[in-house]
């Protein structure tokens, strides 16, 4: 089969397309033909080698030569203790190595959506269980909360909109000039041009702040929030090349010390039943996967080079085949 490996760190020219064995599904896996994938901010630390990432993934090279998480496509085999799957149906999830072909899966999959493309469900994983559990399970959102978005025409964000409208929440986004309609139309009561309007004055205060663009300090954000509020960090724009997003978690964990408001951060689970609870949410028309571009396979380097702009809104997604969209 066909998959992106890489050896050095670096740029995305460090990828290269070549013939590798294809895997052989366990007993526990099932075997499915990739027909769609995306990029992740994830797979760009790990790939230039961000220091952090260096530590359990070598410090020279990498240990481990394949990138890519998210996937959908199709069974082509089942192993002999699975029991609730079979070949031809419809998929998506996580797996490590999912810039190929094929991909194995034990746990991190779910059927399909009915209603959405291959693309479009490529689009899901990464991207909306950390919207999901960011604001379920660590923001504690419920009903009539009011929630404030700091990012939110990003692939988080586009979904973090949705989500949060689906669980009864009052919802401000915040992003620049060019993505207020995308924010409207994604359901947001008030939108919020960073451009023209510092959010932190603003007045009003939030029960939960989803932190996804990074961009602020612990008392611009204070004034915003209510006693109780949690603060949800999801990533941050960062030019550190030690320890990356991580400079804003520790700096805003360090600076709230004593505070009422709670912060946390946390890396997405990949939970089977979450799946279905985004499957359920797509289906029922509440979430709908927002695609900025998408590449063909061979293209991907090039895929992963418009995510490195940092200028990319929603997702950015490869397919196996068809033309390149813009």
């Amino acid at each position: 089969m066909k998959a992106f490996v890489y050896e050095r760190y670096g740029s995305p020219e460090v990828l290269e397309l070549r013939e590798i064995e294809k895997p052989i599904p366990s007993d526990e896996e099932v075997l499915v033909r990739v027909h769609a994938t995306s990029v992740n901010p994830v797979e760009w630390h790990t790939m230039t080698g961000l220091f952090l990432a260096r530590l359990t993934g070598g410090l020279l090279k990498p240990k481990e030569t394949r990138l890519g998480v998210d996937f959908a496509g199709v069974v082509e085999a089942v192993g002999k203790n699975v029991k609730d799957f079979q070949i031809g149906d419809e998929v998506f999830g996580g797996r490590n190595g999912a810039f190929a072909e094929y991909v194995c899966v034990r746990k991190a999959i779910a059927l399909k959506p009915t209603n959405i493309s291959f693309q479009q469900a490529a689009a899901l994983p990464v991207a909306a269980l950390t919207a999901l559990q960011g604001l379920r399970d660590h923001g504690k959102i419920r009903p009539g909360s009011k929630v404030l978005i700091n990012g939110a025409s990003g692939g988080v964000g586009t979904f973090a909109v949705q989500i949060a409208k689906a669980l009864g929440a009052e919802v401000t986004a915040v992003c620049s000039t060019p993505n207020v309609e995308l924010a409207k139309s994604l359901g947001a009561d008030q939108v919020v041009d960073y451009t023209k309007e510092d959010f932190t004055r603003s007045g009003q205060r939030y029960d939960l702040l989803l932190d996804i663009a990074g961009s602020r300090s612990w008392s611009q954000y204070k004034r915003i929030l209510t006693k109780d509020a949690i603060l949800v960090i999801v990533g941050a724009k960062t030019k550190n090349r030690i320890i990356g997003p991580l400079n804003h978690v520790i700096n805003l964990k360090l600076a709230s010390l004593g505070a009422s408001q709670k912060v946390a951060f946390f890396i997405a689970q990949f939970k089977r039943e979450d799946f279905a609870v985004l499957r359920e949410l797509v289906e029922t028309g509440k979430v709908t996967p927002v695609i900025d571009r998408q590449y063909e396979f061979d293209e991907l380097p090039e895929a992963m080079r418009y995510l490195g702009t940092g200028h990319a809104r929603a997702k950015i997604v490869v397919t196996m085949n068809g033309k390149r969209k813009k």
